[in-house]
């Protein structure tokens, strides 16, 4: 018993010294096609990637256990798209700082007409002798105006001046929001703008994820919180992954070797004072 015993605390042993040596080992991508830090940019297939940010968090372990650090990142481009935006028929629209209204009529239209909307109230507030407000009879809309003490309603249409208009055609352009809007397409409902415009795309960069460029693919790596590696070389990456996953293996065996060691030397040691028959 204690020749076994022995031998099962001499294999622990060796298995625990073989357990707390080994070092696992990491993923290093070498010579990668770029290494970067944040505000840095990547050419890839023509197009250009900025590093817009390299971040490090705490994630804590379940059930109490210990926390690790996730190390992220972002890479942002910019690129030029056609945008467009869709003018309701009957909408109205705000060009160099005046209300117009869009109006389009036929069964098969090819241009839109922008109708100015007048501030009435406005106007009428400017003319000491026209009442604020106009008043509606059966025939119509009039505005009450008082001249020498006698007052007169004037038809409304008369009154008012006869708003501004603009007919743009398909192909046409016109100043809009602070860009050149050309009209692209008109039916019954609708006028649809277009014009060329930048828009930005993100892309989320994780620890050792694929990340596809243009039309390249990378495994991304972040040696440390600040810098960000990139290869292509991804069946080097994956060898790497292998061999962590054989470390892992090999060290979940050693880690059963020790405690199938340890239960046996209590176990024969248990034995040992059990009672002989004989």
């Amino acid at each position: 018993m204690a020749v076994y015993a022995t031998l099962f605390i001499l294999i622990a042993g060796v298995a625990g010294v073989l357990t707390a040596t080994a070092e696992t080992p990491e993923i290093a991508l070498e010579n990668p096609d770029f290494e970067v830090s944040e505000g840095d940019t990547i050419d890839v297939d023509g197009q250009t990637y900025t590093v817009s940010g390299i971040s490090e968090t705490e994630q804590g372990g379940a059930h109490g256990g210990s926390a690790t650090t996730v190390i992220s990142g972002t890479l942002e481009r910019e690129f030029q798209t056609q945008m467009s935006e869709a003018w309701d028929n009957g909408s109205t629209v705000t060009i160099d700082d005046t209300e117009w209204r869009v109006e389009i009529s036929g069964e098969d239209p090819s241009s839109v007409t922008l109708v100015e909307v007048l501030d009435r109230q406005a106007i009428l507030e400017s003319d000491d002798a026209a009442d604020n407000e106009t008043v509606t009879r059966d025939d119509g809309e009039y505005v009450a105006v008082t001249e020498d003490g006698e007052t007169t309603l004037v038809p409304a249409e008369e009154y008012f001046p006869a708003p501004d208009q603009r007919s743009l055609s398909t192909g046409d352009s016109i100043d809009y929001q602070d860009r050149t809007v050309t009209v692209d397409d008109v039916t019954t409902g609708q006028a649809v703008v277009v014009w060329e415009g930048t828009q930005t795309e993100t892309i989320d960069v994780g620890q050792e994820s694929m990340v596809t460029l243009g039309e390249t693919e990378f495994v991304a790596h972040y040696p440390d919180a600040s810098t960000l590696t990139l290869s292509t070389d991804i069946a080097a990456y994956e060898a790497q992954v292998d061999q962590q996953e054989q470390y892992q293996r090999y060290n979940n065996g050693l880690t059963r070797v020790i405690v199938l060691s340890i239960l046996s030397t209590l176990l024969l040691a248990a034995t040992a004072f059990v009672p002989s028959r004989y």
